[in-house]
């Protein structure tokens, strides 16, 4: 299906026509779960060198087969046309679109690079595979070189990975033993196994068959041998230069203090492995992140936290000079974080993403000057890759609307965006999406807050509703205004009957670093005077909520909050906690990332002045007044919080003969990441809060 070219003006270069909602609400239908899952989702495009042309991927659920699909297309960028090239592929999704040369394509599917030579609808054949499965690809045609991640043993050779395995399989023992901290990482325990980057040689046969891979090289092989095989180094993300003659890459140093640290470090390293790996961040000992070359080659940029120990430090932005090795630091009077970039053309410029205010902006910043300004208002700019000389192709979403694509000019402050994809208008047509609608009152220390309410379907003025107040985890992360495919997007609670609310309180980025910080050592504090000011500002501003129907929901630091609210107030009808926390100590001692409780709640629980700030917003302490009927959701596999966080306050309020109930997902942890189990979540949970607030409607008063 094509759709041809849509252009949007508005006066921040953001408000565009809701894919589901220029109707009268009243004629469209709800947005239910099975439609919600089956959504297409579009991956961020990645534009061929004369700039006319991108590959991006889209991926959907069948929720009826209970599989997932996904395709590669081509992106005319001119016209706006997409051609849908391969068959829709069963199981795990195609990834890593690229460029081979001006007329072949290439992907990675089920760890195997594939080459497509861009007619419609056919599978590609297959250019370049190893022993081990191949993830985070990219091509440099001029070359002939592919870079990957791939997962090997403490030699860093691909070709041994087998030979392991089989030594492994002929263990007669299962035992793991842990002489250092990080024995696990959000969802996996420690191995020998880590991903490292390669390159190699695979130039394009003139007759498209399989391309002669010379040997790889291991761009990770020069680094220091750590003394702990389970804690080597492992790469997070890297860059290539357009050239292929340098590459950049992540990594955390492999020592004993890795669960306590932050630092995350960038090497430099030539692309054949000619020299040794030159660390660019050795001053700093906060994380590093985003390195990306400029056009020419001849500067890195990268995001630098400077703040040891403090993942939600502001980022800053660092350049360095390949040729001289001279690192300036650009914009430090910016008081927001971007968490991406790229570079301009002529190397002058950097186009960042920020978040600002519940929207994700793209801001240039001079690197000279760091003279900044604003290419786009509200709404969510989720990628941006560079189009020629003056556009960025982006992919942009709101309340809405779903991920799709987007031209940005990048000459014209506030014009407006040109449309060129539209994932999901023949199945979204006929639905009810809410609008987000923002609002401001003073919180916590008489500081204004934002949020954001959306409507509930089939909305009546007349009529009085139940709420919902979603709360977000992090706690250093905020809602946006964003289309999100997961377990809190608001329509799917207004479309359950429930006016949703989203608050961004104290310690959400977006709206200064000042008051991102102001949430340390105040768990409890802020936040819970934000939210609960927030929800006495809707209730008194709009009249159609029902103040006797409240719920609240979160998961990660939003299911903190859950079980806060049940020790502090009484005011909701019902809570869910996601994946939350319950006793700070007992937390502390069980996460895999100590230093977040060591930065954010303040030192550690073994000594005399850590103590008190652990029991000062523990949930636990105040066990005795928990009162409130409760849903609890827990991964097995989440080790940031484990399952015992769930366990416990659900003992509690079943012990106590209070309504409880507990889901357990044996194949999750932090997240839900498979679709069947998202279906089910949204089953679970809006049972739960429907449950507590079914009444008849009660006539509104305003």
């Amino acid at each position: 299906m094509r759709f041809g070219v849509l252009v949007f003006a508005a006066a921040a270069a953001g408000v565009l026509a809701a894919e589901g909602g220029n109707a009268n609400q009243n004629s469209l239908k709800p947005l239910d779960s099975h439609l919600f899952h089956s959504l297409n989702k579009i991956s961020p495009p990645i534009v061929l060198p004369d700039q006319t042309r991108a590959l991006y991927t889209t991926s959907r659920y069948d929720p009826k087969k209970n599989k997932s699909f996904s395709f590669l297309s081509l992106l005319d960028t001119v016209s706006g046309e997409s051609t849908q090239l391969t068959p829709e592929m069963e199981g795990e999704r195609i990834s890593s679109p690229m460029w081979l040369n001006e007329n072949t394509a290439g992907y990675v599917f089920k760890g195997a690079l594939y080459q497509h030579n861009l007619q419609p609808n056919i599978n590609g054949t297959l250019f370049y595979n190893t022993t081990v499965g191949i993830s985070s690809a990219t091509y440099r045609a001029t070359t002939g070189q592919l870079f990957f991640l791939a997962d090997v043993y403490s030699d860093g050779n691909i070709n041994s990975v087998a030979g392991y395995k089989e030594k492994e399989k002929n263990r007669t023992d299962s035992a793991q033993v842990f002489d250092n901290l990080w024995a696990r990482h959000w969802n996996k325990w420690m191995t020998p196994v880590k991903a490292n980057l390669f390159s190699v040689k695979v130039p394009l046969a003139e007759n498209g068959g399989l391309g002669q891979a010379a040997r790889e090289v291991n761009l990770m092989q020069g680094l220091a041998p750590s003394v702990d095989p389970l804690l080597r180094w492992e790469a997070e993300g890297y860059a290539v230069s357009n050239d292929g003659q340098h590459a950049a890459y992540v990594v955390r140093s492999p020592s004993p203090d890795l669960s306590w640290s932050t630092n995350v470090d960038i090497y430099l390293v030539p692309c054949n492995g000619s020299g040794q790996p030159e660390l660019l961040t050795e001053a700093y000992k906060g994380a590093a992140s985003n390195p990306v070359f400029s056009a020419d080659g001849s500067a890195l940029a990268w995001l630098q936290m400077e703040t040891p120990g403090y993942e939600s430090d502001i980022r800053r932005i660092f350049v360095r000079n390949i040729t001289t090795g001279q690192t300036h630091s650009v914009a430090r009077d910016w008081d927001l974080s971007p968490h991406f970039m790229i570079w301009s053309a002529d190397s002058s410029v950097l186009y960042t993403l920020v978040q600002s205010k519940g929207d994700s902006k793209v801001v240039t910043v001079n690197v000279l000057t760091g003279a900044r300004a604003e290419l786009t208002g509200s709404g969510y700019i989720a990628s941006i890759a560079r189009l020629g000389t003056d556009r960025l192709l982006a992919v942009y979403t709101n309340t809405t609307e779903t991920h799709d694509i987007y031209t940005i000019d990048v000459n014209s402050v506030g014009a407006p965006m040109r449309r060129l994809t539209q994932a999901n208008r023949e199945k979204l047509h006929d639905v009810y999406l809410g609008e987000a609608e923002d609002f401001w009152f003073a919180g916590a220390r008489n500081e204004q807050v934002h949020g954001w309410m959306v409507r509930p379907h089939g909305f009546n003025a007349s009529q009085k509703y139940p709420l919902a107040l979603l709360i977000h985890g992090g706690p250093q992360q905020a809602n946006g205004h964003a289309f999100g495919y997961a377990q809190w997007n608001p329509n799917m609670y207004a479309s359950a009957g429930f006016v949703t609310v989203q608050i961004n309180f104290h310690g959400s980025p977006g709206y200064g670093q000042n008051f991102t910080d102001s949430i340390r050592q105040q768990w409890g504090g802020l936040p819970y005077e934000d939210l609960m000011k927030g929800v006495d500002h809707v209730i008194a501003t709009y009249g159609f909520i029902d103040a006797q129907r409240l719920v609240a929901l979160g998961g990660s630091f939003g299911g903190y909050m859950a079980n806060w609210l049940n020790a502090n107030t009484d005011r909701f009808s019902a809570l869910v906690a996601h994946d939350g926390e319950f006793n700070l100590i007992s937390g502390y001692y069980s996460t895999d990332e100590l230093w977040f409780a060591e930065h954010d709640i303040g030192g550690v629980p073994f000594t005399a002045n850590g103590r008190p700030n652990y029991e000062r917003f523990n949930p636990e302490r105040l066990a005795a007044k928990f009162k409130t009927p409760t849903l609890f959701v827990h991964g097995a596999s989440d080790f940031r919080l484990s399952l015992e966080q769930s366990l416990a306050p659900w003992t509690l309020l079943r012990r106590r003969g209070i309504p409880a109930r507990l889901v357990y997902f044996e194949n999750e942890d932090h997240w839900i990441n498979h679709a069947g189990n998202s279906v089910r979540w949204y089953s679970e949970v809006l049972g739960w809060i429907s449950q507590w607030t079914t009444s008849p409607p009660a006539p509104s008063h305003g």
